[in-house]
């Protein structure tokens, strides 16, 4: 049984009413929920919750898949105090024991004190900014796509739980020119391509090993 955790760090703040990333979180709970194969949680930041159960959902989990807006270039407030209070609740206690360094050579491992190792992510971003903006030279991103440049630092942040990287995908030109019912779509399709689909593991070149990709 795969086992799912779905954080929605949309929130409703300013002009936003976190609608988007509100549709896109539970398009993934439904999505799972309707398989037999899966079992799932979620939470929603904008919500009260308690600390102690949301490492346990962490520790529960086999994949968590994050949803959020990005923010003049940042997660929203609610979504990284979720961040800083839930993962300083796991401290050695389901999220990391440490910064993985020793006294005896304080200069290396760090970021090896991970707890959740064998677990995995799933990031999902929604942009004002157009998919051009990272891609074309002279813009603004200097070509630098979303997961090497703005969320470097939350997949370094992952790295440091343990957690690996699934492929995310990340929505654009939301707020001028939504397309909700096409990005539907394309979700689907990423959903179904990453944890239902068969994939090859094509690693080892003298033979293709089939896996299922989740």
């Amino acid at each position: 049984m795969k086992k799912i955790f779905i954080i929605n760090g949309g929130q409703k703040f300013g002009h936003s009413g976190g609608k988007f990333n509100e549709t896109i979180a539970q398009e993934t709970f439904n999505f799972f929920k309707n398989n037999p194969d899966f079992e799932v949680q979620i939470t929603d930041v904008n919500n009260e919750y308690d600390p102690a159960e949301e490492v346990e959902k962490f520790v529960w989990a086999d994949v968590v898949i994050y949803h959020t807006p990005i923010w003049w270039f940042q997660i929203p407030h609610a979504f990284k105090q979720y961040i800083d209070v839930v993962f300083t609740e796991g401290h050695a206690t389901g999220i990391y024991h440490s910064d993985g360094r020793s006294s005896e050579n304080p200069t290396i491992n760090y970021g090896t004190g991970g707890m959740l190792h064998g677990r995995k992510y799933m990031l999902t971003t929604s942009w004002n900014a157009p998919k051009e903006a990272f891609t074309l030279p002279d813009e603004f991103f200097q070509q630098k796509n979303v997961d090497e440049g703005v969320m470097f630092g939350f997949h370094r942040m992952n790295a440091f739980t343990g957690m690996a990287p699934l492929q995310g995908i990340h929505f654009h030109d939301i707020e001028k020119n939504a397309n909700v019912e096409r990005d539907l779509v394309l979700y689907n399709e990423h959903l179904n391509n990453i944890f239902l689909n068969k994939s090859y593991d094509t690693s080892d070149s003298n033979s293709k090993k089939q896996t299922q990709a989740y």
